[in-house]
């Protein structure tokens, strides 16, 4: 059975052949891999530093030397977080390379088992034939022919458990295709997030120019644009009440979603609430209804702000384009199924438009302060939809003609409540 053994060996010696082959690539990859991985973790120690030093520059008096060193920190922070983004797509470039050099070696793998199998087969029958016939005809002794049969039966058991190897691999490669598939997603949405936060760097070099350029460099002159905004933004805001207290739309609280629910998801990844919904100390001193209409969350500019359910945008809009600093600024309200709808305010950059549906935590904009905002920030708004419109409205106060969300009093609802 010399020859049948031969045929065994031929059998591992075949499929084994190559198993290494990607091995020393592979292991490279997650070499820069590694190394990428390191720098993303230093570069986001680094921008975490940088929005502490703007939260303590924005617990300072205002002044104009502080609006400059916040906006400065803001780009500092925008350019990490830019280099950050680079990072993490050639991450996932070198990792979707990694598994597409996997799923080759897999494959190959694969292949090898079954040409292994194949040929194996074909030459243990010829083998097994010959001596089947050697051992009834030519006279061989009939203990040789039981040790080929008892050969044949160990080889076959061999080829069993090799067969069941091929299933886990299979698996395996059908697994890491997924995979692949879904870091080849994750890279489109990274590319889509880097062109984003080029656009919001930009604005806010913009909007630094655009300071200097109406102050003069020259703190009174800040003040006055100070004492300005507040004034604009007080009367606005009187504006605004009067007409949405003379609202009387029609609301029928069993078509709202029961309090404590949680049918809304957080529309940021890292929650710190800087304002709560209702009377506090801030919105008395604040807002002319005494009330705040949503609830504020911590935003660094650049933050990407999301869907908190899914649904349909009803429209997005700039309130700065004729009201300068008096309101929401770059705004966007979606209509979801379930009764309620949301608004999200004083974005850098909004990434919706009006009809589009959108799925849960999906990116609609971009954290910023448009508007009125004493520093970069998200106002939520949850709003029974029966009781809010989009609306058109010529404003005294302004000297134009604003689009922006207004409602019945009485569909402003917690934020809490259903988050």
């Amino acid at each position: 059975m010399r020859r049948g053994a031969c045929a065994f060996v031929f059998f591992l010696a075949l499929f084994t052949l190559g198993a290494y082959v990607h091995s020393s690539t592979v292991e490279n990859l997650q070499q820069k891999i590694a190394e990428h991985n390191s720098a993303i973790t230093e570069l986001e120690k680094e921008i975490a530093g940088y929005q502490e030093d703007i939260e303590k520059v924005n617990k300072e008096t205002q002044s104009l030397r502080g609006a400059i060193k916040t906006l400065d920190l803001q780009q500092k922070s925008l350019s990490a977080d830019i280099r950050l983004t680079e990072r993490r797509i050639e991450a996932t470039t070198l990792t979707v390379k990694q598994l597409t050099s996997t799923i080759s070696d897999t494959a190959d793998q694969i292949n090898r088992g079954r040409s292994a199998i194949g040929e194996s087969l074909r030459n243990v029958d010829r083998i097994e034939t010959a001596s089947f016939v050697t051992a009834f005809l030519g006279g061989e002794s009939l203990s040789g022919f039981w040790e080929t049969v008892d050969n044949l039966e160990r080889f076959q058991e061999k080829v069993h458990e090799e067969l069941g190897r091929q299933k886990v691999r299979k698996e395996d490669l059908e697994a890491q295709k997924r995979n692949t598939e879904a870091k080849r997603r994750e890279l489109t949405v990274l590319k889509n997030k880097l062109s984003d936060q080029k656009q919001v760097l930009t604005l806010s070099k913009g909007q630094k120019n655009k300071l200097l350029t109406a102050t003069k460099n020259k703190e009174s002159e800040y003040r006055k644009l100070l004492a300005d905004k507040v004034a604009k933004r007080d009367a606005f805001a009187q504006e605004l009440l009067e007409f949405e207290s003379q609202l009387r739309l029609e609301i029928d609280p069993t078509r709202l979603p029961p309090v404590g629910s949680g049918v809304l998801k957080w529309p940021l990844d890292n929650i710190k609430i800087t304002q709560l919904f209702g009377k506090t100390n801030d919105s008395v001193r604040l807002y002319a209804s005494g009330t705040h209409n949503g609830v504020d969350f911590r935003a660094p500019v650049g933050t990407p702000i999301k869907a908190a359910r899914a649904g349909t945008v009803k429209g997005v809009g700039d309130t700065d384009k004729v009201c300068p600093g008096a309101s929401y600024g770059r705004w966007v309200l979606i209509e979801h199924e379930n009764g309620l709808s949301t608004l999200y305010a004083h974005l850098s950059l909004i990434k919706a438009e009006s009809g589009q549906r959108v799925v849960t935590g999906e990116t609609i904009g971009y954290g910023g302060e448009t508007g009125y905002a004493t520093g970069p920030h998200l106002h939520f708004t949850v709003y029974a939809t029966q009781g809010v419109r989009i609306m058109n409205r010529k404003s005294s106060v302004c000297g134009g003609t604003y689009t922006m969300p207004v409602a019945d009093l009485k569909a402003y609802l917690n934020p809490l409540s259903y988050l």
